[in-house]
């Protein structure tokens, strides 16, 4: 089966999206960005097919088994590709902790140990909601395990913590790309899987047998310089981003995209073809990094923000999104007495006042509006932004898809497709 493969290599996530000759979206995979953005690259494809042969899997076996034991069978897979990950991480922490105190190691092993019993809780479908990465997911709970193991004075909390850094850093960029065949064994080993399913399993797999072959491929996002493709198979992040939200919704006009580095206003014709656009790429405020860093100081995870920042009463008027003084003006607002909740409110609110600056400037809001990107999944800033839209330019009917975060890699996908019908008429 002929494939056609989009990668959007962002500063802060990395995206693919699989589709097939009609342009039909196949597989997906996601996984933070890191240093090495070649290992990033080939981890984010290889998710997508993986995610693509589920997909097919998945659908041979409907009704031969029920919907909660195919549901298992893609969690069972999910935490294999974690265990694996989690079993190299936990090799590279011991190694770097060799001259540490006995007592020092024994507690990080232990720690490793009750992680990956708890692998289902921490990594599952639960844990999605919390975070998609197992970078995050595993970072959580170790260092919650961690603190408590150095409050009963059995590690040294900082040395471990940065054996932890070092090695989550070093895990990630030396990792290879996941087998979906090791990863159904390991789902299929699971108690939940009688010799029947596992047989019924096996026989899906045989009849599944035509290989997936990726026969074009286009490059996108930020580090797109750095993808391992041939020049004329890298796309803009604005060209990608407008056939993307319109491949999405195809009445849409105006495009904003809120990333982790960059945000961009986008005016579309009827086509889906880019007639205008604003971006703002040099100062990565009022964007998914911002949000971490804000996250940071507050010591929350990045998808509390949102919930937190709507049980506000009032925005407190922020000074600046940048970055840099972000934590200094956050602090001097806490120590005045000022309700976080309505901190991080005026903090959302000035986030969209920066992305209404960019959508006035490339040509206004028409009516339909695509929100893309990960921050589209803030329900504090989806709320701003349909407020302050409202207010400047009327009533539109405001589009965000659930996979708004794939909407670059979805559009380097549509474009493979296209190249590849240039080179066929060729």
């Amino acid at each position: 089966m002929d494939a056609y493969l989009g990668i959007d290599l962002g500063s802060t996530t990395s995206k693919a999206v699989l589709v097939d000759d009609e342009g039909r979206v196949i597989g997906r995979g996601i996984t933070n960005t890191r240093s090495n953005y070649d290992v990033a690259a080939d981890v984010v494809r290889a998710e997508a097919l993986i995610d693509a042969r589920f997909g097919r899997l998945q659908r041979r076996l409907a009704g031969t088994l029920p919907p909660e034991a195919l549901e298992a069978l893609r969690r069972g897979v999910g935490v294999a590709a974690a265990l694996g990950r989690l079993d190299r991480l936990a090799e590279r922490c011991r190694a770097l902790l060799a001259d540490s105190a006995p007592q020092q190691q024994a507690s990080v092993g232990a720690i490793f140990d009750g992680m990956r019993r708890d692998a289902d809780e921490i990594f599952g479908p639960l844990a999605l909601d919390r975070s998609r990465f197992f970078r995050d997911a595993a970072g959580s709970r170790f260092f919650a395990s961690a603190d408590e193991a150095a409050r009963g004075l059995t590690l040294d909390f900082e040395e471990t913590a940065a054996a932890y850094d070092r090695g989550i850093v070093e895990t990630e960029n030396s990792e290879k790309p996941p087998d979906f065949d090791a990863l159904l064994e390991h789902a299929l080993s699971g108690a939940r899987f009688d010799a029947v399913a596992r047989a019924a399993v096996a026989r899906a797999v045989t009849a599944d047998a035509e290989p997936l072959e990726v026969v074009s491929m286009v490059g996108t996002g930020y580090g797109r310089q750095r993808l391992p493709f041939p020049k004329e198979q890298i796309q803009s992040e604005i060209l990608c981003h407008g056939l993307g939200a319109h491949a999405l919704f195809p009445n849409t006009r105006t495009v904003l995209d809120i990333g982790g580095q960059d945000t961009k206003a986008i005016q579309l014709d009827p086509d889906g073809l880019v007639t205008s656009f604003q971006m703002n790429d040099r100062c990565a405020a009022g964007c998914g990094r911002y949000l971490g860093y804000i996250a940071d100081e507050m010591n929350v995870g990045v998808h509390e923000l949102g919930p937190l920042a709507l049980r506000g009463t009032r925005a407190v008027k922020i000074s600046s999104t940048c970055t840099v003084f972000a934590g200094v003006e956050l602090r001097e607002l806490l120590s005045t007495g000022e309700r976080r909740e309505n901190i991080l409110l005026g903090l959302h609110r000035a986030i969209v006042l920066r992305a209404m600056s960019l959508l006035a400037r490339s040509g206004g809001v028409a009516d339909e509006f695509t929100f893309t990107g990960g921050v589209a999944k803030n329900d504090a800033v989806v709320a701003c932004l349909r407020q302050l839209v409202g207010s400047h330019y009327g009533e539109r009917r405001l589009n965000i898809h659930p996979d708004s975060i794939y909407t670059g890699a979805l559009g380097a996908a549509l474009f493979a497709t296209r190249g590849r019908r240039l080179e066929v008429a060729a």
